[in-house]
């Protein structure tokens, strides 16, 4: 049976830690040729070395979202590779430290947010969608969060702020180029255990329980499953679905 993605080649990007690592398995799993972008070297190979001992096809480019000439690279080293770019899940992130208030935050600390979150993401969105008019078409998936839909006191407010912009730039990009082939959508994950959420609950003892009173299903998502809903958005079974911010939070914003 074929995968949803089969003969698609589709780049990742923070494809070798959690939410992206999972994605990037699981886009290899639907049948897609990956491409782990990141900018750790070791850990980027991992993952497409566990790619190709699975029996998918994978590559590692590394890569600094916020510096637009290796960006410029890294797709054009995924056409020469594999001829073509079909989907892009633009996941590279930074959380920043909610651990400091507002009135005390440092400039270089938000600034670093913004760099990761909104210029990087605007860089790959750039030169994706450059290639994939060439192609004539393709799917882009941002990495939002539910702090890109709401505000949140234990998030700081760089993360919350660059990640409304995520959503705002998936939802104008959708219209911009929905006419010329392209889907963009978010997703937004609630949530998520991975290292930078273990993080948080080891620095608040009382955080994750706060967050499982909260959330319908008592529970912290998985990044399987975050990684599950971007394989979705990016299948032709998601054809029809564009604009659109998918949240993946266990009921917690509901």
């Amino acid at each position: 049976m074929r995968g949803l993605l089969e003969s698609k080649v589709a780049v990742i990007t923070g494809g070798n830690s959690g939410i992206g690592k999972a994605t990037a398995l699981a886009f290899a799993r639907e049948g897609a040729r990956v491409v782990v972008a990141a900018r750790r070297q070791e850990e980027g190979d991992e993952t497409a070395n566990l790619i190709r001992a699975q029996g998918g096809d994978a590559i590692f480019i590394q890569t600094d979202v916020t510096q637009a000439a290796q960006v410029q690279a890294m797709v054009e080293r995924i056409v020469e590779t594999f001829g073509r770019l079909d989907c892009a899940f633009n996941n590279a992130g930074r959380s920043g430290n909610a651990a400091i208030p507002t009135h005390d935050y440092p400039e270089d600390i938000w600034q670093q947010v913004m760099d990761v979150n909104i210029t990087g993401t605007f860089l790959c969105l750039k030169y994706e969608i450059r290639q994939m008019l060439v192609n004539g078409g393709g799917v882009i998936v941002n990495d939002a969060s539910i702090a890109g839909l709401r505000g949140a006191k234990e998030i700081s407010a760089a993360y919350v702020a660059s990640k409304h912009a995520v959503v705002g730039m998936s939802r104008s990009l959708a219209l911009e180029y929905a006419d010329r082939g392209i889907r963009v959508n978010a997703v937004c994950p609630g949530w998520i255990r991975t290292a930078m959420v273990e993080g948080a609950f080891q620095r608040d003892p009382g955080l994750e329980q706060s967050i499982l009173d909260q959330t319908a299903q008592k529970r912290v998502g998985t990044p399987q499953e975050v990684a599950e809903a971007v394989v979705w958005l990016c299948s032709d079974a998601a054809s029809y679905v564009t604009g659109h911010t998918l949240v993946v939070d266990g009921g917690l914003s509901t």
